[in-house]
């Protein structure tokens, strides 16, 4: 008899936060992302999580969302999860966003906590239910208290857990006890949105990841992972401390996760008030990315 538990994975195990690519003069490029779409699938990624924060949401245009959804939609097929970034500070505008992401072609909708206004547990449930019911799409909810100012508390996702579209989490909270708890007391399905997370929460059960860094070395970030499914722990081991040297250059060294990304591909500049990589910054970067990908 085992007592192993069906790991919930509703979408997938390796997601890639996508950067939305843009032309010289700032446009959104439709063209360009379903070209990285297909190539982040092709190197395999599970699925592909828009508008996010990666995705620069809260500089492109309600309008530019849809476009984006649509356009990875064609590129990668039925079979590839697409989740639409919906969130927002103000509620009926997340939920406008959801209904307008079914529409397009979205599997799924990730949901940032309200940022700025600061809204108690109450709110912030309520406002997730709100979501929940605008559409008939499975939620990932977004718990990253460092960007929003207002945590998803424990106790708070327990309730959540019980709505039958809230499926999902990217937790970036930093705080392993609060997540094991929830995991040993729900079926929601927890994604890794720190990537020197990935392998630790998914040694304690959890379903994978959403990635920056995997823009750039998707397959590199998904080994890890692989190795420990295939009872190769200390393999798995070895290969998360390989990533942590481009992950400590993309996502903690002072610049957004955005700039770095774009600082590595050939995807156009990001948008104001954000600035592009200096010029050391990203040879620091290549270097980095070089030496990962020579293995």
């Amino acid at each position: 008899m085992t007592t192993d538990r069906p790991r919930p994975r509703p979408f997938g195990r390796a997601l890639c936060a996508m950067v939305t690519p843009f032309t010289a003069s700032g446009a959104l490029d439709p063209d360009a992302a379903a070209a990285h779409a297909a190539a982040l699938v092709r190197d395999g990624c599970d699925g592909l999580v828009l508008s996010g924060t990666t995705g620069e949401s809260p500089t492109t245009t309600d309008a530019e969302k849809k476009a984006l959804v649509r356009a990875v939609r064609e590129a990668v097929g039925d079979g590839v999860p697409v989740l639409a970034g919906v969130g927002s500070a103000d509620t009926r505008h997340t939920v406008e966003l959801a209904r307008e992401a079914e529409k397009a072609g979205a599997d799924g909708l990730l949901v940032v906590t309200p940022y700025y206004s600061r809204p108690p547990q109450e709110a912030v449930e309520a406002h997730f239910l709100r979501v929940a019911e605008a559409s008939g799409l499975p939620l990932m909810l977004y718990d990253i208290p460092g960007r929003t100012g207002t945590r998803i508390e424990p106790e708070t996702l327990l309730r959540l857990a019980e709505h039958p579209r809230v499926v999902a989490v990217k937790d970036c909270a930093y705080d392993m006890l609060g997540t094991t708890g929830v995991l040993s007391r729900t079926g929601l399905a927890y994604y890794s949105g720190c990537e020197e997370l990935n392998l630790p929460l998914y040694a304690v059960g959890g379903a994978g990841y959403v990635s920056t860094v995997a823009n750039v070395a998707p397959r590199q970030v998904r080994a890890p992972l692989d190795a420990f499914d295939a009872g190769r722990t200390g393999e798995a081991a070895l290969l998360n401390a390989r990533n942590t040297r481009l992950t400590e250059l993309m996502m903690a060294s002072g610049l957004p996760g955005t700039v770095t990304a774009k600082a590595l591909l050939d995807l156009g500049p990001v948008r104001e008030p954000l600035r592009p990589a200096g010029r050391e910054a990203a040879e620091e970067l290549r270097r980095a990315l070089g030496e990962l990908l020579a293995g």
